[in-house]
């Protein structure tokens, strides 16, 4: 047996996700999300990241700090494949793992000099919930990280899964301006769990301070009501 390993977290993430229900289920998907990472105390030290800014993106080692369990299974259940089908832990990127560790690409955007803060990282394209803690950051180096060739598995055929969606205008309104594609970029990769398909139910997406009520019927979501979350 192994002695444990220490680890130490790092920074924090702040986004607009304050539960999980509604956060994108890959990095990447939308590039319009922008978050931001605040390092611990330890870490502010500006030289920790002399000649970062020479990279676009970035690797993200966090924790599934809400997705803690006692034991762990071999199988799974992915949500794309319905609640129903199991595979083995290893070939997903479930949260409950024997480790609950999350891997993450995201693009920098800009490190910002904050008098009080240190260096704050601002990225996009982030999957994490709101104060998720960060164990690592590493640049991504796209002549040996990134494999176009590279086979999908049983994640193939959800490629290019996305739903339309009628945002009516009036509730459009109530979304400020800078968070409006991002918002929408999220409902377009359908929150709901797979194995959920009753047309009439509402369901409710806690983003940016905001409560969003929709419905999703026939491939299309449909935004019910936007409001301030109390």
């Amino acid at each position: 047996m192994y002695d444990p390993v220490p680890m130490h977290v790092i920074a924090t993430m702040h986004s607009a996700f304050p539960a999980k229900f509604g956060i994108p289920r890959q990095s990447g998907l939308v590039e319009a999300l922008r978050s931001t990472i605040v390092f611990e105390p330890p870490y502010r030290n500006p030289d920790a990241l002399r000649g970062l800014e020479g990279f676009s993106h970035l690797w993200l080692i966090w924790s599934f700090s809400q997705a803690r369990r006692k034991e762990w299974s071999p199988t799974v259940r992915p949500p794309r494949l319905g609640g129903n089908t199991r595979m083995g832990v290893f070939a997903t990127r479930s949260p409950f793992r024997p480790n609950p560790i999350g891997l993450s690409s995201v693009k920098l955007e800009e490190i910002q000099q904050h008098p009080d803060l240190g260096p704050v990282l601002h990225v996009s394209g982030a999957d994490l919930l709101d104060g998720t803690p960060i164990f690592d950051i590493k640049p991504y180096l796209p002549y040996t990280d990134a494999h176009p060739e590279a086979a999908q598995g049983f994640t193939a055929a959800y490629h290019d899964y996305h739903l339309t969606v009628d945002f009516p205008p009036p509730l459009l309104e109530r979304v400020p301006l800078e968070q409006r594609e991002a918002l929408t970029g999220v409902l377009a990769q359908d929150p709901r769990p797979s194995y959920q398909a009753d047309p009439k139910r509402v369901y409710g997406m806690a983003f940016g301070g905001l409560n969003v009520r929709f419905t999703v019927a026939d491939g299309v979501l449909t935004v019910q009501a936007v409001e301030a979350l109390s």
